[in-house]
């Protein structure tokens, strides 16, 4: 599909079917949930727009409480509908920018990214200044294998929404993740990529602390480092150990904690710390920690 192309044909409307289906929202946020779409001026087609994302998050959170016991048939019907009135609007209003945006929003989210991303480029060429839009393209252009180019995109979302946490995440991740990307264009280097990586993590974390998925990835980012700061990362680690709810939680922290311990040649304190754990779920990991604890043993 081209960058002006209208709404998705029958064909597709019935592929966004089935991948909604199977994509269906769960109980809990991942790191990588985009933030809410953008809220439209109030115009008519906002108001239309605004209508049409609280009807989609009516019928999503309905399904994903249904679960098991989905009626897919009504469902199918209800997803159609959705699709129709992004479809109308669009006609209606074939440069409203935020329309396509909170589309291709929609599109992406039931894992029809190669749709969406047509729908996001033209909501990009609309209106540049869509956090959301740059984010969904960064994605897609991660996701293609192209992370110098889903570089720029990442960027341009910091710098349009710098207080939204999940773009300094995306941002984080895509350094770890195609490190070698980076070093073989030659414009980077490894102590440059370890920086910026750990300063996109610990800004997702000061700017989202009470998300255990920001704080967690930024204490873990340490160890990705090639000269890790292992007193800061214990420190890291602590901290979220002081803010467990519950002892799984809790006792996690403490095994990263040990971990570094080791790493630090701080056996004794490690092997204190080790005693602490007591889940039946984290033995495995224990005792390959408590392994490392024997004279001469790898570290």
């Amino acid at each position: 599909m081209s960058t002006d192309s209208r709404p998705q044909s029958m064909h597709a409307r019935t592929a966004l079917l089935l991948a909604a289906l199977s994509a269906l929202p769960g109980a809990g946020a991942r790191a990588d949930t985009p933030p809410a779409p953008p809220v439209a001026s109030e115009t008519m087609a906002g108001h239309r727009l605004k209508n049409i994302i609280e009807h989609q998050r009516i019928l999503f959170a309905d399904a994903a409480a249904q679960g098991k016991d989905l009626d897919e048939a009504d469902f199918k019907d209800q997803v159609e509908q959705l699709t129709r009135e992004y479809e109308s609007l669009l006609r209606d209003s074939p440069e409203f920018a935020e329309g396509y945006a909170d589309y291709g929003y929609m599109l992406w989210k039931v894992g029809l990214r190669k749709q969406a991303v047509a729908i996001l480029l033209k909501a990009n060429q609309l209106n540049p200044d869509i956090a959301l839009v740059k984010n969904e393209l960064g994605n897609y252009l991660a996701e293609d294998g192209k992370p110098l180019e889903a570089l720029n995109y990442f960027l341009a979302a910091i710098k349009i929404e710098p207080a939204e946490p999940l773009y300094h995440y995306q941002l984080g991740t895509l350094l770890y993740e195609a490190r070698d990307d980076f070093l073989k264009s030659g414009e980077w280097s490894r102590a440059a990529i370890d920086h910026s990586m750990m300063e996109a993590f610990r800004t997702a974390a000061e700017l989202a602390p009470d998300r255990i998925e920001f704080t967690y990835r930024y204490a873990e980012s340490f160890a990705d480092m090639v000269d890790p700061d292992w007193a800061a990362a214990l420190k890291a680690w602590e901290a979220l150990e002081g803010k467990a709810k519950s002892d799984l939680e809790r006792q996690t922290m403490r095994l990263q904690e040990a971990n570094v311990l080791l790493n630090m040649g701080k056996n004794d304190h490690a092997a204190k710390v080790l005693e602490g754990v007591t889940e039946v779920a984290l033995q495995e990991q224990k005792q390959k920690l408590t392994a490392r604890l024997a004279p001469g043993a790898d570290k």
